[in-house]
């Protein structure tokens, strides 16, 4: 595959894309609605945009958190994408995910693409419709991108009567992977005659919205399995190398996909969890070309924009918001699950995102409820020369602070007094205790009173280990998930060890159609 660097084209014009994911607008913590934070996402992200010149905003997915949108968070969608298409943005693109409905988002498309949003919702049957080549302000091709989208199971496979369920998941990956190679060889080829034309190599950008083998999640970020059944799931050697760069959504947790520094999930930009609170959010920057500012020591929240950035701070001074942003930063997510070490000589590597040392993670045990008090720049997460390429974390706010305590009730309330009393935080309160304790929660409650602390939900584990089947006095049915109702109503009725299995499939198979059918079509 030829690089930039080769002496037969042209050095490629500077070309700056966000990539960034999983927004899950209107989705509630605990019935608590957060349009607030959304909101002021969304602020922070038109900022950045405009703030790092952006010229491609690329949204891999999920970007409402159910198939009916409410009429507030299509406000929000629509709002920022007006706002964006009058700034140094060119172009918008935008794929769907597993939450979202296929036909909703593809209903306003052509109305959009007069505003340069391209959107995706549904696997396309000309797949030379997923292709996209946008222009600059010139006129001239900037970049191809291969945008697809949640490939469902009916988008990849066609079923057979009485296959098992081994073969489904077999077929729906063989399905996934012909599906990329076809929209690989279209964007070759198009590639190809750009590069006659034009003299210079024009980069490839794929999109997914996937369950990439061997991801990271966390135990309440809403993630869901795509497909029943554990193979559904797709590795790094399923892309194509011409790709440049795999835009992903889906998992929350920002990571890299085997290894791969091109391959790669933004994550969510807010925490859709307890289990995420400790979690740095970020955005992802991919540029080509020669690089205009050094990115790798450049804040975010710069002078210029840092009231914008944090409207909450808009009375306090500008320098004060900024220290504020950078002091919520802290270690990227990105690196930690088992990826190679980076090498000392690795001038690259060494600019790459922190890694959590086991002082720091016991630092946060101790105190969960505050980030690390870290400078937490952009971070250049990778840089390759030859192709005149690198990848920038942009690390994001908090606009709630949301934290995890647990313990006995010592601990707890030890740990809810080191809380500084004036910082609003929501809060989940884990008691692990061997005493049984009654009136848990009016507990909890007495030890945040009068504090801008707020419990939104409080969980007895100890009790909840013992007694499977008996519902805790602050445990509601909103509480619980699909599968751990399912799991109590078999535990309720006494259904024999071997019958659970052949029920629990059947469930799933069922709550499996339920999430995949596209409400909004006719």
């Amino acid at each position: 595959m030829p690089t930039f660097a080769d002496t037969n084209f042209m050095p490629i014009k500077p070309l700056t894309i966000l990539h960034t994911s999983d927004w899950h607008l209107g989705r509630r913590l605990y019935g608590r609605m957060r349009y607030d934070e959304f909101e002021e996402f969304l602020g922070w992200l038109q900022d950045a945009i405009s703030l790092q010149k952006v010229d491609i905003l690329i949204v891999a997915g999920d970007i409402f958190d159910t198939m009916t949108p409410s009429n507030r968070a299509q406000a929000l969608y629509y709002e920022f994408l007006g706002k964006v298409s009058k700034s140094c943005c060119q172009h918008i693109v935008i794929v769907a995910g597993n939450h979202d409905s296929p036909t909703f988002l593809d209903a306003p498309s052509k109305v959009l693409k007069f505003l340069n949003v391209h959107v995706i919702g549904t696997a396309c049957e000309d797949l030379n419709d997923e292709v996209l080549v946008l222009d600059d302000t010139d006129g001239n091709p900037h970049c191809i991108i291969a945008a697809v989208p949640y490939l469902r199971d009916r988008d990849v496979r066609s079923s057979s009567a009485g296959e098992s369920a081994q073969t489904k998941d077999a077929n729906v990956i063989k399905g996934i992977r012909a599906h990329y190679d076809e929209v690989a060889s279209i964007t070759k080829a198009k590639q190809a005659q750009l590069v006659e034309v034009y003299q210079h190599r024009i980069p490839i950008i794929a999109t997914g919205h996937l369950f990439a083998a061997g991801g990271t999640t966390t135990d309440d970020d809403g993630v869901r399995e795509l497909y029943v059944g554990s193979l559904g799931k797709i590795s790094a050697d399923m892309f194509d190398e011409s790709f440049d760069y795999v835009a992903l959504g889906h998992l929350h947790v920002p990571q890299r996909v085997g290894g791969r520094e091109t391959i790669r999930y933004s994550g969510s930009p807010i925490a859709m969890g307890f289990g995420e609170a400790k979690q740095q959010k970020q955005v992802l920057l991919v540029q080509f070309g020669e690089i205009e500012n050094d990115v790798s020591n450049q804040e975010l929240a710069s002078n210029s924009t840092a009231e914008s950035i944090m409207p909450q701070l808009a009375n306090t001074s500008v320098e004060k918001a900024a220290k504020k942003v950078a002091s919520q930063a802290t270690e990227f997510m990105d690196d930690l699950f088992g990826f190679d070490e980076p090498s000392e000589n690795d001038e690259v590597a060494k600019t790459a995102a922190i890694e959590n040392t086991s002082d720091q993670q016991d630092q946060n045990q101790n105190n969960p409820s505050m980030p690390n008090n870290l400078d937490t720049p952009n971070k250049i997460l990778h840089r390759d020369d030859s192709n005149q390429m690198q990848v920038v974390s942009l690390p994001i706010p908090k606009f709630q602070q949301l934290a995890q305590v647990s313990g006995d009730l010592a601990t707890i309330s030890e740990t809810i007094r080191s809380i500084d009393p004036t910082e609003s935080i929501w809060l989940e309160v884990v008691y692990t205790g061997n005493e049984i304790v009654s009136r848990l929660k009016e507990q909890v409650n007495e030890m945040v009173e009068n504090l801008a602390l707020e419990v939104l939900i409080t969980k007895n584990a100890s009790s909840y280990n013992k007694v499977l089947n008996q519902q805790q006095i602050s445990e509601t049915l909103q509480d619980l998930n699909e599968e751990e109702v399912f799991e109590r109503c078999l535990i309720a009725h006494d259904i024999p060890d071997e019958q659970k299995s052949s029920l629990r499939d059947a469930y799933d198979q069922i709550v499996y159609n339920l999430r995949h059918e596209d409400t909004q079509a006719e």
